[in-house]
């Protein structure tokens, strides 16, 4: 076969000519298969609808994670019992913690900024230990405050309530108002 010859078309623009070119063979065979490839798709999600669409993907990813997080809670409630720590090593460790992660939201001292004041008696989440670890472990997306639970360990999520928990009652200057409700100790 004789290659054919490039023809010069009549269109010109800005003194530039055009040739009448034409595609390339693998360009050729890429445009056909997109087009299989859309009509298999669309015979496949939208016309016999053997796979699921992508919202009922969701919906069963997050039926099975909703399992998944039931059969955990199942398996280990009440397998550990959460408490206050008074031992100096943890309430040091739980300051450091503090420090680190807490005192741009709650102030140096507790006394409440952008986060509430940890000192007085009134608690927007509740003043248990299970309330505490809740809060610091999942977050709170509303208020703004991130979920710990991957950069934190269990003990060290502990050792930081327990010195939040020791910072009760110690009336730091510049206390933010109280928020929540009031619990008794």
């Amino acid at each position: 076969m004789a290659k054919k010859q490039d023809e010069l078309t009549d269109h010109e623009y800005d003194g530039i000519q055009e040739f009448d070119n034409d595609l390339p063979p693998w360009w050729i065979y890429l445009f056909y298969l997109t087009i299989v490839f859309g009509i298999i798709y669309l015979l496949n999600y939208h016309v016999f609808k053997t796979a699921p669409s992508q919202e009922e993907e969701y919906r069963l990813e997050m039926a099975a994670a909703e399992r998944q997080k039931a059969a955990f809670e199942a398996a280990n409630a009440g397998s550990f019992v959460v408490a206050f720590s008074t031992e100096a090593s943890d309430l040091e460790a739980g300051k450091g913690i503090y420090n680190a992660n807490c005192l741009a939201c709650h102030g140096a001292n507790g006394e409440g900024g952008v986060g509430p004041n940890l000192t007085d008696n009134y608690y927007i989440h509740g003043n248990k230990i299970e309330d505490y670890v809740k809060v610091i472990t999942y977050g709170v997306a509303e208020k703004g405050m991130i979920p710990w639970e991957k950069s934190l360990s269990k003990k060290q999520i502990i050792q930081v309530s327990s010195y939040i928990q020791s910072l009760y009652g110690t009336e730091p200057a510049n206390a933010k108002e109280p928020q929540g409700d009031l619990y008794e100790q």
